[in-house]
């Protein structure tokens, strides 16, 4: 009987298959600068008055970005959303709002990302609107760049081709530093 139940048991496991997942993209699409994404990863923020860390989930789109910080267990701890006219922030049952997204993570958060030209470096890009000084690596992946008054260093990418997606970068700003984790990328149909 003992036989007949294992013989059992491995014929049901040899039928079960996997299914394939979908592979997250390592390189930046062809129009890059203006295709829409989003990205989860995880978000480490040291500041003189305040170190945390939540998971991430940013969807960014040519005129709008929608920010998600998690809590351990994976709820919204906070949301972030700003458009062309104006900026919300919630937090739990708090509503706050402004023009600007990152004078708004300041006064609520006491730290902020620099969406205006985040959304260049995600990509292993400077912001070609603003001027830059980069150092690049050997395979001409971006290794620092400062722009806009930050220092990004592009700690590791997705592979070691150029046009390769950033996994890890830090990001520092007087005494604010940031470290952000890059774990999934998806790219948004347009």
């Amino acid at each position: 009987m003992m036989r007949w139940l294992v013989f059992l048991g491995l014929t049901w496991l040899s039928g079960c298959t996997l299914l394939p997942t979908s592979a997250t993209p390592v390189a930046r699409p062809a129009q890059s600068e203006s295709a829409p994404f989003a990205l989860n990863g995880r978000v480490s923020v040291k500041h003189p008055q305040t170190h945390q860390s939540a998971g991430l989930r940013w969807t960014h789109q040519a005129h709008s970005d929608e920010i998600l910080l998690l809590n351990p267990l994976g709820q919204t701890a906070a949301r972030i959303y700003r458009d062309a006219s104006n900026a919300t922030l919630d937090d739990g049952d708090k509503h706050y709002q402004d023009v600007d997204a990152e004078s708004l993570m300041e006064q609520v958060l006491a730290w902020h990302l620099p969406l205006n030209g985040l959304h260049h470096w995600v990509l292993g890009m400077a912001d070609p609107e603003t001027p830059a000084l980069i150092e690049r690596a050997d395979n001409d992946q971006i290794s620092v760049l400062h722009q806009d008054g930050w220092e990004v260093r592009f700690l590791r990418y997705a592979d070691s081709t150029p046009d390769s997606l950033p996994k890890r970068m830090q990001l520092n700003h007087e005494d604010l530093q940031i470290q952000l984790l890059i774990d999934e990328w998806e790219w948004i149909p347009q």
